[in-house]
């Protein structure tokens, strides 16, 4: 799917409000979805967003306590 189509997914699969500027930001210095080139337009599949929602996600805890908890 192009940038602009993967907020929406994201909020809508997993509950991450992302933006475009973000993800625009995030395909130049590195950290967000493995994305691939159709010409000069990034393409995110929806299994790699996946991946990275999971990854970027912390462990479910029952507190705020147990969130910084080593």
């Amino acid at each position: 799917m192009r940038r602009t189509e993967v907020p929406a997914y994201m909020m809508e699969k997993h509950g991450i409000p992302l933006a475009v500027a973000t993800l625009n930001k995030l395909a130049s210095i590195g950290g967000g979805p493995v994305m691939q080139y159709a010409g000069r337009i990034p393409l995110y599949r929806p299994e790699d967003l996946d991946t990275w929602a999971n990854e970027y996600l912390s462990k479910p805890v029952h507190s705020t306590a147990e969130r910084h908890a080593s």
